[in-house]
C-alpha cells in the first residue's frame, strides 16, 4: 500500500519534489488528538485505497469483526486521497469492502483520544510514532514491505519503522517470528481465513484441464515473469491445456501460449473462475496471499513454491510445493494435471483444510493480540 503525492514549485511541474514527498519521513510535530480515551477504542491510520484493495480488504474486514466485540473504531486516511471527502470514502468503504460503523475522518482534522492507535502500512507508521501517548500503539503488518523494494532509501524508510517500538500484530507465524527475532519487536501472529463467497461451483466443462494462475505484474513479489516462463513449459509438455490468467490486465504483454486474460476479477465472480480450473499456481516471495486458502475452498489445487514465507500456512499434504525453478514448478503443475487420482485426493484434504480456517477465529486471535499490547511494558 502506497500513495502517490508529488509536489512542484513554480514553473518546476515537471520535477519530482522527493523532498515535499518524503516530508512525513522528518516531521517532528506531534499529531494531537482531544477527548478521553474510552476502552476499546481504536484510530487505524491507512494510505487511500482503491476499490479492490487486498491489503485493505483485510483492513476493513478485522475492523468488521472487531465490532461485535465492542470496539469502535475511528479510520484516519493520511497521504493524499483521491475522494472528495471523507463521507465519499466511507461510502465507498461500505458499499465496496465491509458495512463498517467507523467514522472516517482526513489527514488534518482533530484526531480523537483512542485506546489504541494501529499502523497498517510502512508509510503509515511515521504518523503513528508521532501521536501522543498514552494510546497503545499497533502495528498490524499484512507483509515484510522492505521486500517491495529494490535495496535502496524506500527499503531503509521502511525497515526503520520496525524499530518504533509498536507492538506487531503479524499476518501469520513467518512474519511474526520475522519482526521478533530480526527487529525485536514484540508481535502475535493471527491467520487467515475464507470467505463464505469461496465453495466449489458446477465444473461445466469438466473434460479440459484448465490452469490458473495469479498474474499481477506490478506485484514483483508474486513472481509474474517467473509465472509465464513455468507456464510456457506446461504448455509445450502439455498442448492442450488451457490457461486462465486474473488479478491485473496484461493484454499488452506478449505471452505465446493460448489463454484467456480476464483481468481485474470481481470477488462475487472468483469462486465460479475458481471452480472451473483444476489447477492453480501462487507464487509467493514474501508472504502467502489469501488466495491458496480461497482456491482450495472451490476445489481448485495449488501449486506455490517453498519457503518459511509460504510453509507456515501450506504444507504438501494439501499444496504441490516446488522449487522457485522454472522446471520444478513445471514439474509440479504438469503432475496435478496428469495424475487425476493424486489431484483429487489432495483436492479433498485441503478443501477439508480451508473449511477450518474461519475469519471469526481471526478476530479472537487479533482481539488477544490487542490484549497483549495493553499489557506489553
Amino acid at each position: 500500500m502506497i500513495w502517490v503525492r508529488l509536489r512542484h514549485g513554480p514553473g518546476q511541474w515537471s520535477k519530482t519534489d522527493v523532498i515535499g514527498y518524503y516530508e512525513f519521513l522528518v516531521e517532528k510535530k506531534p499529531l494531537s488528538t482531544q477527548g478521553v480515551a474510552g476502552a476499546k477504542t481504536m484510530l487505524w491510520v491507512i494510505p487511500d485505497f482503491n476499490i479492490g484493495s487486498g491489503g485493505h480488504l483485510n483492513i476493513f474486514r478485522t475492523i468488521y469483526n472487531l465490532e461485535p466485540k465492542g470496539y469502535v473504531s475511528t479510520i484516519l486516511i493520511v497521504g493524499g486521497t483521491t475522494h472528495v471527502d471523507a463521507k465519499a470514502a466511507k461510502k465507498d468503504i461500505v458499499e465496496h469492502f465491509f458495512p463498517v460503523r467507523a467514522e472516517v475522518i482526513m489527514d488534518g482534522d482533530v484526531l480523537p483520544s483512542t485506546e489504541y492507535v494501529v499502523a497498517t502500512g510502512w508509510q503509515t507508521a511515521y504518523h503513528v510514532n508521532r501521536l501522543p501517548a498514552p494510546s497503545k500503539k499497533v502495528y498490524f503488518a499484512q507483509d515484510f514491505e522492505p521486500l517491495f523494494y529494490p535495496a535502496g532509501s524506500e527499503y531503509v524508510f521502511s525497515e526503520n519503522t520496525y524499530h518504533f517500538g509498536f507492538y506487531g500484530i503479524a499476518a501469520g507465524q513467518w512474519l511474526a517470528d520475522k519482526l521478533s527475532s530480526e527487529y525485536a519487536m514484540q508481535a502475535k501472529s493471527v491467520g487467515f481465513g475464507v470467505d463464505e463467497r469461496y465453495k466449489a461451483h458446477r465444473r461445466r466443462e469438466p473434460e479440459i484441464k484448465r490452469v490458473f494462475f495469479y498474474a499481477r505484474p506490478p506485484t514483483a513479489r508474486r513472481a509474474f515473469e517467473l509465472g509465464l516462463v513455468v507456464l510456457d513449459l506446461v504448455h509445450k509438455r502439455l498442448p492442450h491445456v488451457q490457461f486462465v490468467l486474473a488479478g491485473w490486465d496484461t493484454e499488452n504483454y506478449r505471452i505465446p501460449f493460448p489463454h484467456l486474460s480476464c483481468g481485474t476479477v470481481g470477488l462475487d465472480d472468483l469462486p465460479d473462475l475458481y471452480s472451473q480450473c483444476d489447477v492453480a499456481l501462487v507464487l509467493s516471495l514474501t508472504n502467502l496471499s489469501l488466495l491458496p486458502l480461497e482456491l482450495m475452498a472451490c476445489r481448485c489445487a495449488v501449486v506455490s513454491n517453498r519457503g518459511a514465507n509460504v510453509e507456515w500456512l501450506l504444507n504438501d499434504d494439501i499444496a504441490i510445493l516446488a522449487d522457485l525453478t522454472p522446471d520444478s514448478l513445471a514439474d509440479a503443475v504438469c503432475r496435478a494435471l496428469t495424475d487425476d487420482a493424486y489431484r483429487v485426493e489432495m483436492m479433498d484434504r485441503a478443501e477439508q483444510f480451508a473449511s477450518t480456517q474461519n475469519w471469526d477465529d481471526v478476530a479472537v486471535a487479533f482481539e488477544a493480540g490487542l490484549v497483549a499490547a495493553r499489557e506489553a511494558v
